[in-house]
């Protein structure tokens, strides 16, 4: 197993700078965004030269947007980013797209996505089966189709606010669409809503649809999820009030976890990159990062596939 970083973390540094840190950091592989909710811009031919130079690999591109959103225009930057995304994938090699599912609105007049979280009252199922029969399921079949016929896997990042966001919703897409939509397991996405992780790899990775994997924290605060439960609207900087929080690797779950986690990607057979993400508001880059690499191959090194009992 590899480690690697979101290359969005180094905001507006030049790409030869960027993968310079990279390596510093002792790092084997980059995963590069390509537009929508965050997202570089490269010349290709650079960015693999670069790339190449440095004895790095890209494991993934990223263009994490909302294809589904009810405002057209909107929709449609997110979906010309995506099938950009899916041709540089192609040009360079890189077998994994990621982005996220979307969400539509309430029905064909809406101006604003709407995620259903309930079932009762009884148009709230309504809304929901609408968004699934009548916009994710047409368009992520035809866009598997796209993909399949690029050479690349889909993987769609479960997360709240989207259609997709727990292995149920993840499956179900796959199930419909082909086996070219699977997942870009995040799981910090889980821990905060109450899913375990472990058994969510289980699952998915029976299943085949783990392609690619995230590795950022989140910090659950007792006190705040006990009074007031996970679904929190509070703005991310006011960290004392929420009942989550997202942090760099080892600041939100132990040690322990992380080699659970570990172990378990490898138990379904993933043997990829482990792509630490930083959305820490806590920790500086420099500073989550640097934590992260720790705590991460400290755990991949102790987890070699050589010392487990089942190698």
């Amino acid at each position: 197993m590899k480690l690697g970083v979101f290359t969005v973390v180094f905001g507006d540094l030049p790409l030869t700078a960027a993968l310079d840190r990279v390596v510093a950091l002792g790092l084997d592989a980059v995963e590069i965004g390509t537009g929508n909710y965050p997202g570089d811009a490269h010349n290709v031919a650079e960015l693999k030269r670069e790339v190449e130079a440095r004895g790095l690999e890209i494991s993934a591109l990223s263009c994490h947007g909302n294809p589904l959103h009810p405002d057209g225009d909107l929709a449609k930057r997110s979906h010309e980013t995506f099938r950009r995304t899916l041709d540089l994938a192609n040009e360079l090699g890189v077998g994994t797209v990621i982005g996220f599912s979307g969400c539509p609105g309430d029905g064909p007049g809406a101006s604003q996505p709407n995620w259903v979280t309930c079932a009762w009252p009884p148009e709230y199922l309504e809304v929901l089966e609408w968004q699934w029969a009548e916009r994710a399921i047409p368009y992520w079949t035809e866009e598997a189709r796209a993909a399949r016929e690029a050479g690349v896997r889909v993987a769609l990042e479960p997360h709240p606010g989207f259609l997709v966001y727990n292995p149920e919703t993840a499956l179900r897409l796959r199930d419909a669409t082909g086996p070219e939509i699977g997942v870009n397991f995040d799981p910090s996405h889980f821990v905060w809503q109450g899913i375990d992780p472990l058994l969510a790899i289980r699952e998915l990775g029976n299943a085949g649809a783990i392609f690619h994997v995230h590795a950022k924290d989140v910090y659950v605060d007792p006190h705040n999820r006990a009074r007031n439960g996970v679904l929190d609207t509070k703005h991310y900087s006011r960290f004392g009030e929420r009942s989550w929080s997202f942090r760099s690797v080892g600041y939100g779950q132990g040690e322990k976890f992380w080699r659970d986690f570990v172990s378990a990607l490898r138990m379904v057979g993933y043997d990829g990159v482990l792509s630490i993400e930083h959305e820490d508001g806590m920790a500086s880059v420099e500073e989550g990062l640097s934590k992260a690499v720790e705590v991460l191959r400290a755990v991949v090194l102790r987890e070699s596939p050589a010392e487990m009992w089942w190698a």
